[in-house]
């Protein structure tokens, strides 16, 4: 049986950050991953998704100039050399990923991981292998999931995955779910002319966001011509062969050529016998872990799989966390600071700390003052004259920022810096913002009047 000081069982981005980190500091290090190296991110997530709006970007950007008069004419995206491409870039990116772990000796098992004890586990791929650990990182992530009679048939009725491999653009796309994958992916389809629907169960769009920043964005997106219910809960999806009825709790039909199903993730621990190790779950099977991350004794949980917030980013910084506390090089508990988070797209949306709703119900005094991206030179000059950046106050100390409108991911690390430093509006003040800027709509923000809430 060989032994680790360290192993990481999921190569995304989470198990991938862990591994190097350990491998970093001199220890023995094995990564486990029972099918691609970058996990849903960087093969059926995150990547591809930004890949497909990246190269489609510039239709919306004349789209926009050609509403305003100022250039006609038309322009055909290649699907299957799009999709190609998609292939070659994740392709790529495997390939300088295992060279990396190979230069910082970072031993790659490819297989199914399988606890079989409190320091043991088993990998079953082309062989067996027995190893022991001294400390184990979980990183297995998390997949798509459904509810009873919206399973996809990966005919019509499809998944964010389905999806990408489409060669042409469907006439019609019923999205059930309007979180981030669902917006994200209406709006590449939505470029390439094809007509969606957006049925999401919450009461608005984009429920994790402030919901002046959801309602913000439904305006914008119906502008755009998109069929929105909100509110509604599916009652059921149907192929009927040469199209997709989708039926909502009402009685309300919808009839599409397509229709993706967005509505949530499940983690992926089945088969990892984490019983065997005394480790507990919760809910749909998601590990329970402590404020240190921890599992079980010296076993960590990160990523999706411990269910505290699904982003790329979230599991690349619980696992440099990870490492250190199994290191000793940190005994404090873990803290996220104000998570950035982005919806992307050609109305996009981000947010870094909290809502005025969240302080409200944590029983905090909350003030807000609000910009109007719209009005910023950059936007206009992108023909964007919708848009919103919101400033959430307590005390005097900033909390949070939140906008919707053209470019507003771009805002989001330096967001995230203001609400960690609790800028105040003084802060504001005392920096020298570039003009023109999409940044200057932050600092119009922190500046504006103040609102009780």
């Amino acid at each position: 049986m060989s032994h680790f000081d360290i192993i990481v069982i999921g190569a995304g981005p989470g198990g991938y950050a862990a591994a190097l980190l350990a491998s970093q500091r001199g220890k023995t290090v094995a990564l486990i991953e029972k099918e691609h190296l970058g996990g849903t991110c960087l093969n059926w997530g995150c990547i591809p998704t930004k890949l497909y709006l990246g190269a489609t970007a510039p239709l919306e950007g004349l789209h926009a100039q050609s509403r305003l008069r100022l250039c006609s004419g038309s322009i055909a995206v290649d699907m299957p050399a799009l999709k190609k491409r998609k292939g070659a870039f994740v392709s790529a990116t495997h390939k300088a990923m295992s060279s990396r772990l190979e230069k910082d000796g970072v031993a790659l098992f490819r297989g199914a991981a399988e606890l079989t004890g409190a320091t043991t586990l088993r990998v079953a791929g082309e062989s067996v292998r027995e190893l022991s650990f001294s400390a184990l990182v979980i990183a297995t992530g998390s997949s798509s999931n459904w509810f009873p009679g919206l399973e996809p048939d990966h005919e019509r009725i499809l998944d964010s995955t389905d999806l990408l491999d489409l060669e042409e653009a469907p006439e019609s796309l019923a999205v059930i779910g309007a979180g981030a994958i669902g917006l994200e992916m209406a709006d590449f389809w939505n470029r390439l002319g094809t007509r969606i629907d957006l049925v999401e169960a919450a009461p608005r769009i984009a429920p994790a966001e402030d919901e002046e920043i959801a309602q913000t964005l439904h305006g914008m997106l119906k502008r755009k011509k998109w069929n929105i219910v909100t509110g509604k809960r599916v009652a059921g999806i149907v192929n009927e062969g040469d199209a997709v009825l989708t039926r909502l709790e009402d009685g309300t039909e919808i009839r599409s050529a397509k229709a993706l199903v967005a509505v949530g993730r499940k983690p992926n621990t089945v088969g990892l016998g984490l019983g065997t190790a005394g480790i507990d779950t919760r809910g749909g099977g998601w590990i329970a872990t402590d404020d240190c991350l921890l599992a079980a004794p010296n076993i960590y949980a990160i990523g999706d799989v411990n269910g505290r917030t699904l982003l790329a980013h979230a599991a690349e910084h619980q696992g440099h966390y990870a490492v250190r506390h199994a290191l000793g090089e940190t005994t404090a508990p873990y803290e996220t600071g104000p998570m950035p988070g982005c919806i992307y797209g050609s109305i996009e949306v981000m947010r870094a700390g909290a809502t005025a709703a969240e302080l409200a119900a944590a029983g905090k005094p909350v003030q807000i003052s609000r910009a109007n991206l719209g009005a910023n030179p950059i936007s206009q000059a992108h023909g964007q004259a919708q848009g919103l950046v919101k400033a959430v106050w307590s005390d005097g100390v900033l909390q949070g920022l939140s906008a919707v409108g053209h470019g507003a991911s771009h805002l989001v690390t330096l967001a995230e810096i203001m609400v960690r430093d609790g800028w105040t509006r003084t802060t504001a003040h005392e920096h020298i913002f570039a003009h023109p800027t999409l940044d200057e709509a932050l600092r119009d923000a922190l500046t504006a009047p103040l609102e009780d809430k």
